[in-house]
Parts: C-alpha cells; structure tokens; sequence
C-alpha cells in the first residue's frame, strides 16, 4: 500500500465535562477496528492545555476503504457512543500536504 494513495483526514474531539478518559478509552477501541478492519490508521493526540480535547490524524488507506468505513454498522456504533460523551468540533476530510519539499527530509520514508 502507498502512503500516496491514502486520504488524510483530521478531526477535533471535545470530550464532555467528566468524560475525558472515557473518551480516550473508546477513540482507542475505535481506532483498533479501523485498524482490523484495515480502513485507515490514526494518530491521536490530547491538548496539554484543554485534556478534554483530542486531535484526531486519520490516514484513510483509500477512498473506497473510506466509503466502506462510513457504511460500516461497527463504526456507526462508535460514532453514537462517541456523540453521547463528546461533541466532534471541526472535521476536514481531505487534506493535501503543501509542505516544501526541502522541509521533508526530517519526515520518516520520505527521500529529499
């Protein structure tokens, strides 16, 4: 699979008061089916500042694995679970790198 043909998506994940962990916790049990499922993979970060936001990388391995995630009754689960402890902020669902190619030495299995 090449990384070319992957879709970068992002999301913003504001857990509700009191549910942080527990948003932690299901993002990690979702990001594993999708892995399984081999759909994308995911980066997951939480914002030192506000520990109730989480920044979601999302690395779609295609556009078809993308449409079939979205049609999937697993994920559908996920996405009501999730709904009922935190609210999704700001989606961007395709992303294009515009880095400089200079800048992409420093980038793991990227040549200059």
């Amino acid at each position: 699979m090449s990384k070319t043909s992957e879709i970068m998506a992002l999301a913003i994940v504001d857990a509700f008061d009191d549910k942080g962990e527990e948003c932690l916790q299901l993002l990690h049990e979702f990001y594993a089916v999708l892995r399984r499922k081999q759909y994308s993979r995911d980066l997951l970060y939480r914002d030192v500042k506000d520990p109730r936001r989480f920044i979601n990388i999302r690395y779609w391995r295609t556009e078809e694995t993308r449409k079939e995630a979205h049609e999937d009754p697993d994920v559908h689960r996920f996405w009501k679970r999730l709904s009922e402890i935190s609210k999704v902020t700001s989606v961007f669902e395709h992303l294009e790198d515009v880095t400089p190619q200079d800048s992409m030495a420093a980038r793991p299995g990227v040549t200059p």
